[in-house]
């Protein structure tokens, strides 16, 4: 008969309720084991990727402030960071046949007044514009200008190149590990 091999030591910071499979260990299992207990504050997961999304936004607008086929004055106005990464809700998530305002913000995560302002703004600029819908003429769409498809496809450009850039960063293998994770773990959540 074999001897029985002995249980696999643990760190301190699984010990308890995380190594029974339970919810994640309390605070007090968790702060021993690290050098600074305040750390974590700056390096969890939400914080990463926090920042990584405000810099991803950032290269983008910036790629798009010097594309030659972005209208000048909006080029200027990303260059002078008065197009911000909030404005960008309404390229990533205005469809191509116009949206009501309500539809825009739920998908953005934003409240409809929040979304109102946005599209104020970009009407102002001339990317977007606001007509009867024809399905119901009390409601209004909110539709991209041929001013705001070249932005969108400058959008497309720019998003690419900031893509690219992420890749040479990080080495092709992870950033197809980081897409394919973020996708799985995004694809699970509806807002």
């Amino acid at each position: 008969m074999r001897p029985t091999p002995p249980p696999p030591r643990q760190s301190p910071a699984l010990s308890g309720s995380c190594a029974r499979g339970d919810a994640a260990p309390a605070a007090q299992e968790i702060a021993p084991a690290l050098a600074d207990p305040a750390a974590w504050r700056q390096t969890h997961l939400g914080r990463l990727l926090g920042h990584a999304m405000r810099r991803f936004d950032a290269r983008v607008l910036e790629l798009m402030a010097r594309d030659v086929e972005v209208p000048l004055a909006l080029a200027n106005l990303a260059a002078r960071a008065q197009i911000t990464a909030a404005h960008i809700h309404i390229t990533r998530h205005l469809a191509l046949e116009g949206a009501r305002l309500t539809q825009l913000a739920a998908q953005a995560g934003m409240t409809k007044q929040a979304m109102g302002d946005l599209v104020e703004q970009c009407e102002a600029w001339g990317l977007v514009t606001r007509e009867a819908d024809p399905r119901d003429r009390r409601a209004r769409l909110v539709r991209f200008t041929p001013t705001g498809r070249a932005w969108l496809a400058a959008f497309h450009r720019a998003i690419a190149q900031a893509e690219a850039e992420f890749r040479a960063d990080v080495g092709e293998e992870v950033a197809t590990v980081v897409k394919l994770g973020l996708e799985a773990y995004a694809g699970g959540w509806a807002p």
